[in-house]
């Protein structure tokens, strides 16, 4: 067997690792790279075409977000994931494919202008469509076979409705090994979904690192601390803006506002409203409501056991239309906003900023991280104003902070994840984290015994015998981004990359088609020369 790190390795996004054992190839994960690029990601050894199937641990973009760009060039093998995880695919790859679309968009209408060459989408709507008709849902909890010899299961690790770990069971030459790949581990203790569960048995871990070099801070009081933040607002006739990412973060708000609103911590505005301008988020929690016997914790299924909807309330409005969007800032009365993006990048969140911001009563409340780089992040380091569709803003309204929400665990969460296993594992391989907390937690585990090491992005290991072979060392060159000059093109477009991988599958068809009837095995060649004559120029 082995392993190639193709993303995610001593970095955060990106998350894609290619498993080949059996003459089979396919990917745990296959995410798209966000924020700030360190190593550059290593590209498939071969053809999307060539890729056999995918395993996902969750809906985040930046494990599930390239998938549709291997439907586009070439891939048409199934996708295993959970069956909430496929619920929400469904929504986040259509509306990142919108994003895809919007920014070529925009990218051709400059190069119109220009005389520059148009660029194309990594992928489309019709493409995040049609894929999801690859996905193939399983339960928790239940082996499964993708090829002979090789088996799967998926486990509950509690980082959003969904998410899992994978366990691969893998016989080659009479000898069974078995892999764990951690995918996110949840924090413990989060509103609405379980902890994670844990696994006692694997000879080797891929496991994540993003807070591999630190602890969260003791629990806050959640509900106390918004309730103190919403009453503080209302009583200065403003409104709480509060930016959140549309899948988990406004849930937990919708969470935590239930609470307040059902205990009547309020005074002097008992009905307050609270709108959802999200149609990303209003997609989202439908699926949550629909996914709670699989994921929910002990204390929301009980709700939902009791009649009681956990996310929803007197006076909750969810937004669909810009029109309604628009109108939510047409009236006067002090109200909650929730809306995406959450770091204040992109979408309706935006708008709301600009109608709310230059005010000195209202609150902008930030409930997770902020990039550097992003309009979050600069509100929160107290930017005097900001620009926003053309205008100036001064920033005149209270920006506040809820810290303590993460849905990853902390160092001691990974090493009680890690813990878990009856026996050490032979080898743990350290990746989804920056370098430096990747590297520190690499030394945590040696410190208590366990052979470990964070890969680079490119690395090739192959399993064997219980022993671990280095074949390729890969990336370990920092990016340095240069300013393209002027005139300076791609030496290859997105759409002759497509040709090629498409050429490439048509070898794999090819081959598929070994022994099949002469007369059928005729018509093919004679189509592919029909093909070739037309193009040939």
């Amino acid at each position: 067997m082995k392993l190639t790190f193709l993303g995610a390795a001593r970095e955060v996004t990106g998350s894609c690792t290619l498993v080949e054992t059996g003459g089979h190839r396919f990917l745990v994960d296959c995410g798209m790279e966000q924020g700030r690029d360190v190593y550059e990601n290593a590209g498939l050894p071969c053809a999307p075409g060539e890729i056999d199937a995918v395993l996902l641990t969750h809906a985040h973009i930046d494990h599930s977000g390239r998938i549709p760009y291997l439907y586009k060039n070439g891939f048409r093998g199934p996708v295993y994931a959970t069956d909430a995880t496929t619920d929400l695919c469904e929504i986040m790859l259509e509306d990142s494919a919108h994003i895809q679309e919007q920014e070529a968009e925009w990218k051709n209408r400059k190069a119109q202008r220009s005389g520059r060459e148009l660029v194309e989408p990594d992928y489309t709507v019709e493409d995040a469509v049609n894929v999801m008709a690859q996905f193939r849902p399983q339960p928790y909890g239940q082996e499964f076979e993708l090829f002979p010899g090789v088996s799967a299961s998926f486990t509950d690790v509690g980082h959003l409705l969904g998410s899992s770990s994978i366990t691969l069971r893998v016989t080659e030459n009479g000898e069974t090994q078995t892999i764990v790949f951690s995918g996110d581990i949840g924090n413990i203790n989060q509103p609405l979904i379980r902890d994670p569960q844990y696994l006692n048995k694997a000879d080797f871990v891929v496991m994540e690192s993003t807070y591999g070099d630190r602890t969260h801070p003791p629990k806050p009081d959640y509900v106390g601390e918004l309730t103190d933040i919403l009453q503080e607002t209302f009583d200065r006739g403003g409104n709480v803006v509060i930016p959140a990412f549309a899948v988990g973060r406004t849930q937990e708000m919708l969470y935590f506002i239930r609470r307040i609103k059902e205990e009547n911590r309020i005074h002097g505005h008992d009905n307050f409203p609270v709108y959802v301008d999200s149609p990303l988020a209003s997609k989202s929690t439908t699926i949550f409501r629909e996914n709670y016997m699989d994921c929910y914790d002990e204390d929301a299924l009980a709700m939902v056991q009791a009649g009681i909807n956990p996310l929803d309330f007197p006076g909750l409005h969810i937004s669909e239309t810009k029109e309604d969007s628009v109108a939510i800032n047409m009236d006067s009365e002090p109200k909650v906003i929730i809306s995406a993006s959450g770091m204040c990048d992109a979408g309706r969140i935006r708008h709301h900023l600009k109608h709310n911001l230059w005010r000195g009563e209202c609150t902008v409340l930030f409930v997770g991280f902020q990039s550097p780089g992003t309009l979050g992040r600069a509100l929160i380091e107290g930017t005097d104003e900001v620009r926003l569709f053309g205008e100036t803003v001064q920033v005149n309204a209270q920006i506040r902070q809820m810290t303590g929400l993460s849905g990853h665990a902390d160092r001691d969460g990974l090493l009680t994840w890690i813990h878990h296993f009856e026996q050490k594992p032979l080898h743990v391989f350290v990746n989804h984290g920056e370098e430096s907390s990747a590297e520190h937690f690499v030394g945590l585990l040696k410190e208590e015994g366990y052979c470990a090491e964070a890969p680079y992005n490119g690395a090739v290991y192959e399993l064997s015998g219980g022993k671990v072979t280095l074949l390729r060392q890969g990336n370990m060159v920092h990016i340095v981004k240069e300013e393209p000059s002027e005139g300076t093109k791609e030496r290859t477009s997105p759409a002759f990359e497509r040709l090629v991988n498409m050429g490439k599958r048509l070898m794999v068809v090819i081959e598929h088609n070994r022994g099949g009837a002469n007369k059928d095995l005729a018509r093919f060649a004679s189509q592919i020369a029909s093909l070739c004559d037309k193009w040939d120029r």
